[in-house]
């Protein structure tokens, strides 16, 4: 996490503010609905700042953008991100309370380092669309979207980095069946019906 000062909460009439909020978690589901916990600073007499957190939950009517003001999706934000938010003033009586977000601007991220990928592996890069997801057996299967005969099975070990179009670090259960992936993988595939390999690098675009 990086040295930028959280922002305080400013009441706005029966909104509320805050600037520079760190989201510390994210989810969504179908990019529909979804929730962010976001940590902002609070003065203490006498004492350096408190860090106080808060949940807000996103909908289609939340607005989403960047910081150049283009709309993003709800699955877009991602923990490790510094964001602008306005939320309704009624708040749950929950730990730590929940508010509906009125919008949310996404102002910088956070990016972790990244591991470097092992050194000597011989790789390929393919670009496709996620027709399946196996969390079971730990492999999705692609598609070439001008061929849907063009299909490609990826396995996802341990060392199977996978990152969101920011960057950041997602879990394979945050893929979906028709989003599309760049994939760093081994050159040598399997000459089964569908060629299958190891995938180094998920990057969902």
């Amino acid at each position: 996490m990086d040295n930028i000062t959280r922002g305080r909460l400013i009441q706005q009439g029966n909104l509320m503010r805050i600037n520079n909020a760190f989201v510390e978690e994210a989810s969504c589901v179908n990019n529909s609905v979804g929730n962010i916990l976001i940590s902002y600073s609070v003065p203490e007499r006498n004492r350096p700042d408190s860090i106080q957190y808060i949940r807000l939950n996103l909908n289609r009517n939340t607005v989403i953008l960047n910081s150049f003001g283009q709309s993003m999706c709800i699955c877009c934000i991602q923990r490790g991100m510094w964001v602008n938010v306005i939320f309704s003033s009624r708040m749950t009586r929950s730990i730590p309370p929940q508010s509906n977000a009125v919008s949310v601007i996404v102002q910088r991220i956070s990016l972790p380092p990244r591991p470097p990928l092992p050194p000597q592996r011989p790789s390929s890069v393919t670009t496709g669309r996620i027709v399946l997801i196996d969390f079971d057996n730990h492999f999705i299967v692609t598609e070439n979207p001008r061929n849907m005969n063009d299909q490609n099975r990826f396995l996802i070990t341990n060392s199977t980095t996978i990152t969101n179009q920011f960057g950041l670090p997602i879990r394979l259960r945050d893929l979906q069946p028709g989003n599309m992936v760049r994939v760093t993988h081994a050159n040598f595939q399997t000459p089964s019906v569908i060629p299958q390999t190891t995938a180094f690098h998920i990057q969902r675009l």
